[in-house]
């Protein structure tokens, strides 16, 4: 299986010992270089593989859906497939697919090699480490999965299953559900963001409420967009739109991609080109939802779903990292079931106070307050979707003491240059993960490392430069981008067992950009002696720097 022809990344345009020669800077430039034209560089099978999958995933709500009494049949899809019903069997799918580790955060895109799903198999597992919504609360806060964890893990899977192949849904039947997912996600923050519970929890609360499900869903689908459009309002946006568009699984046309950067390839940021396109994404996301709202199922309704379906393909197509494909499929039936076949039930038909209050907190002020204050709230649930203003964090190994992360910890799957050894040899394999730190690097925020890795370390030569992405991937067995897990709380969860000595692992923690000021704030710690050093860096002065 090593070195498979059809497994081979595109090759660099450089050969590893010419590389791996240059001083570290140097080579960073050359890969964000690389990056430019080839992206990730992943083969072609890999992009077969996620296209099965959406298919799996396609295909899986289609058969729970066979099993409901409402509709006529499995082969009568006509009559069926804009049913309320089908949208709620295809949101309990959804959590499931999800918490089983199917959809985001899956597959070789997201360093998980083999295997290529990681989440059942740690969030089932006693023993594995979970991150507690309250760390200092007593059996509440243990950083310790244990059996009681795993049976509450094992009890949602089986109502999910249930619901999905029962013959007709009621609101009884969706309450265990939720309350499930909101109380495995006090023991364990990982679950209850793998559920994607700002959209499908919320969506199927909807559910609860007979006669209101359609206008409240409504409002769930608009602040989705809306919240997506407004978080791309920054500076950050532009140059996600180039590293996405340089990663493009269909796009092969080098010429276009060098013309996304300022002055290809001395100057990396982002050209006009690219700040157009990320205008036009802005505005797709505001203005077309907005004619969805005031359309009547007619020519406006037919215009404006056609537009937010090629938007959705656009983003699908170019299979960004992280990869949330399926969302992006759900995202587009739930709008031809909501403003399409029910285009004629106003979202102003919303009576219950409940349902108006629970969409109130959780679709306006959380993601509010998550703008505001993003150290405290979770990107996903303040609907800040791939627009560059993540959290994230770099973890530096000296030597060989990453090791500890597979003496030390249970967990799913090993370290991602153990992974890679079954595929390919290591010069390929230390070539192709190092893309990762392009990756970082060509976003704004990826430029504050270029000033703050010499304030953590001495000498990086002498470190491993892992991207906290891939360690919470590896150590919660589940990771989509959200850099408040792979902070100090999973710092000090990894230090409790695996004991690195002073100066062995150094991580730098960037929080995100409040949507009102123009700064990021970082902090240095180390694994054992605690914080270093903090400090704050103004966005105008990332928007001066190259990538690396």
């Amino acid at each position: 299986m090593k070195n498979h022809p059809l497994l081979s990344p595109k090759p660099l345009p450089f050969t590893f010992d010419d590389w791996i020669k240059e001083p570290f800077a140097k080579r960073i430039t050359m890969l964000c270089v690389a990056w430019t034209t080839q992206g990730y560089g992943a083969p072609i099978l890999i992009y077969a593989f996620y296209l099965f999958k959406i298919l799996l995933y396609i295909a899986g709500w289609f058969f729970s859906c066979s099993f409901s009494n409402a509709f006529i049949g499995a082969t009568q899809i006509i009559h069926w497939w804009f049913a309320p019903e089908a949208l709620e069997k295809f949101l309990l799918w959804s959590i499931l697919f999800e918490v089983l580790g199917l959809g985001c955060g899956s597959g070789p895109l997201t360093a998980r090699y083999f295997p290529p799903f990681t989440a059942a198999l740690h969030f089932a597992r006693p023993g594995t480490i979970k991150m507690p919504l309250f760390p200092k609360i007593p059996f509440l806060g243990s950083d310790t999965r244990n059996w009681f964890d795993v049976l509450l893990y094992l009890a949602l899977l089986f109502l999910l299953v249930k619901n999905l192949i029962a013959p007709q849904l009621t609101p009884e039947m969706l309450v265990p559900v939720i309350a499930l997912v909101i109380i495995l996600g006090v023991l364990d923050k990982t679950i209850f963001l793998a559920a994607r519970s700002e959209h499908y929890l919320i969506a199927l609360f909807c559910f609860l409420f007979v006669g209101d499900e359609i206008a409240g869903l409504k409002f769930v689908w608009l602040a989705i967009w809306w919240g997506a459009a407004t978080s791309k309002l920054n500076k950050h946006f532009p140059t996600v739109v180039g590293v996405m568009l340089s990663n493009h699984a269909v796009l092969r046309w080098n010429w276009f991609k060098k013309k996304l950067y300022k002055n290809y390839p001395t100057d990396l940021r982002p050209g006009q080109l690219t700040n157009v396109l990320a205008h036009i994404s802005t505005f797709v996301e505001y203005a077309f939802p907005l004619l969805l709202i005031f359309g009547d199922g007619g020519t406006l309704t037919t215009f404006a779903l056609v537009n937010m379906f090629i938007f959705h393909l656009y983003i699908t197509s170019s299979v960004p990292m992280g990869v949330p494909l399926e969302w992006n499929v759900i995202m587009v039936y739930g709008a031809f079931v909501l403003f399409g076949a029910n285009a004629n039930i106003s979202m102003l038909s919303l009576h219950s106070p409940v349902l108006i209050a629970v969409l109130f907190f959780s679709l306006l002020i959380i993601p509010l307050l998550g703008n505001l204050f993003p150290q405290w709230i979770s990107f996903l649930l303040s609907m800040r979707y791939y627009a560059g203003n993540w959290a994230y964090s770099i973890w530096l190994f000296k030597g060989d003491s990453e090791e500890k992360l597979n003496s030390s910890l249970i967990k799913s799957c090993p370290t991602v240059m153990h992974q890679l050894d079954k595929f390919y040899d290591e010069k390929t394999a230390r070539l192709l993960f190092s893309k990762v730190i392009a990756f970082r690097a060509m976003h704004l925020h990826g430029r504050a490392l270029q000033l703050l890795v010499p304030k953590a370390v001495n000498d990086i030569e002498l470190y491993q430069w892992r991207d906290g992405e891939l360690i919470g991937g590896i150590v919660l067995g589940w990771n989509f981008g959200d850099g408040h897990l792979h902070n100090e709380q999973l710092l000090n969860s990894i230090q409790k067992r695996c004991k690195f000595e002073s100066g062995e692992l150094r991580c730098i923690f960037v929080e995100s950009q409040p949507i009102h000021q123009l700064h990021m704030d970082w902090r240095i710690v180390d694994a054992k002696d605690g914080e270093i050093e903090k400090g704050r860096i103004s966005i105008k002065e990332l928007i001066d720097l190259q990538p690396y």
